[in-house]
């Protein structure tokens, strides 16, 4: 079998009994024996239990039981979700050893779903970086070239998708920590509205306190094609009895989209924000094949924000909910009506670009300011076209949809002269990740898709 078959193809071919779910985790599992000690995707295996799992899918399919979705199908998971009888790390040494007392509602949904989960893939220490390096498993490898980053904090699900180390890949994404690195190495990443999939188990919780993170971060999937994320969406979306923010809002069918029906807007660069001149031409090359196509496309007019002091009040939430889990208090806490301020700050861009958005169906811009970079120490200036950025800009163009919720999605569009994949972001109003998937989808052929890396 073609471990890059997509998800869908793989649970066909195991539904149709073409294939076992014990055969199809042994071709994954020789395929991360192959590629992980070059690349350090994989950092968490669970060999014997993964075996075990798939026996029974196989089982139960002889019984002629009722078979999920995902049944047989292997997968891994970010190391960051909460799971039962495998550790769950963030690459902290702290949590070096922790086991969570039971899956968080995603995993459990892609088990109930029939999926074999079959270990964890590498992370950014605490998820605080653009790239996945940490003292507990090292750096991981950019596939397309080893020394370069895959991105961060979801770089091991993307290098390890990329790589054909598994069919799909579920990421957390609070400052483009998704699509970051999916477009670093030439794979699909979603990012869905704010409030669409549960929080609950998204991060280590040993000592059971109060749930941190409650606003921008999101959990979305990455797979090597459109349908496949709207598989995966369909499955982890939606209320769970844990997350009481979680809206109640239906994960609709992905629509046949018509090119001449779409009104498109589309942004080469953000005020203030640097990007590669090569991104920038892509942006424009797709936007032009689009009308070509008979699309309304046009160049964005860009709601009227300062998105840079966007970036600064996303970053200062942040901190304040991170400060209210501190072990110990700050010696100056942050007064409640800063939240409040703050909140009522960030009301006013969300309404803008829900304005936006009333005016076109998707936004065509940049993922990130350039293509993956060399691994470096963090903070390092990034070179884009010879002239040196502030590392921290890296996230800028997918974070500013964190800041205001709304769906963002990364695919690949070509390469550069480098032959490193180009990603570009499609971001569309809330609550649209079907449609947006459909815009997607109909744009594949003009992309061009997802492609292996060479010598994969």
């Amino acid at each position: 079998m073609d471990v890059f078959s997509s998800t869908r193809e793989l649970a066909a071919a195991i539904r149709d009994r073409k294939i076992s779910a014990v055969e199809a985790l042994d071709a994954h599992l020789a395929e991360i024996d192959r590629q992980n000690e070059a690349v350090n995707a994989v950092v968490t295996l669970d060999r014997e239990g993964a075996r075990a799992r798939a026996k029974k899918a196989d089982e139960a399919q002889a019984r002629g039981d009722a078979l999920g979705p995902l049944h047989g199908v292997p997968f891994t998971l970010k190391d960051t979700h909460e799971t039962l009888a495998m550790k769950t790390t963030v690459g902290f040494p702290p949590f070096a050893d922790y086991v969570a007392r039971q899956d968080s509602p995603v995993v459990l949904r892609l088990k109930v779903a029939g999926g074999v989960l079959v270990g964890k893939t590498n992370v950014a220490t605490m998820l605080g970086d653009w790239q996945s390096n940490n003292p507990l498993f090292g750096r991981t490898n950019n596939p397309w070239d080893l020394s370069r980053t895959a991105g961060g904090s979801s770089g091991g699900a993307a290098a390890a998708l990329c790589a054909g180390m598994t069919p799909f890949e579920v990421g957390t994404d609070m400052q483009d920590s998704i699509r970051l690195p999916a477009s670093f190495c030439g794979v699909y990443g979603l990012k869905p509205t704010e409030h669409r999939v549960s929080l609950a188990g998204a991060f280590p919780d040993p000592a059971g306190a109060p749930r941190s993170v409650r606003l921008m971060s999101c959990i979305g999937p990455l797979a090597r094609n459109v349908d496949d994320l709207a598989l995966i969406l369909g499955i982890i979306a939606g209320p769970d009895g844990s997350d009481t923010d979680l809206a109640p809002v239906p994960v609709e069918g992905t629509p046949e989209v018509d090119p001449k029906a779409l009104r498109i807007a589309f942004a080469p660069a953000f005020p203030g924000f640097p990007v590669a001149g090569e991104i920038r031409a892509a942006v424009e090359s797709l936007a032009e094949q689009l009308k070509s196509a008979g699309a309304a496309v046009e160049e964005a007019r860009l709601p009227t924000l300062d998105l840079h002091d966007d970036l600064t009040q996303g970053s200062a939430l942040i901190g304040m909910m991170l400060e209210a889990v501190q072990p110990e208090p700050s010696e100056e806490p942050t007064p409640v009506s800063r939240w409040f301020e703050a909140l009522t700050r960030r009301d006013q861009s969300i309404l803008a670009w829900d304005r936006f958005f009333e005016g076109c169906d998707v936004l065509l811009c940049p993922v990130a300011m350039t293509t993956a970079f060399p691994h470096c120490k963090p903070g390092t200036p990034i070179k884009v076209d010879d002239r040196e950025q502030s590392y921290w800009l890296l996230p800028a163009y997918g974070a500013v949809f964190n800041y205001s919720g709304h769906p963002a999605l990364s695919l690949p569009c070509g390469q550069d002269r480098d032959g490193l994949p180009i990603g570009l972001q499609l971001v569309g109003r809330r609550w649209s990740e079907s449609r947006l998937l459909g815009i997607a989808k109909a744009m594949a052929p003009l992309t061009g898709g997802f492609r292996r890396p060479p010598g994969y």
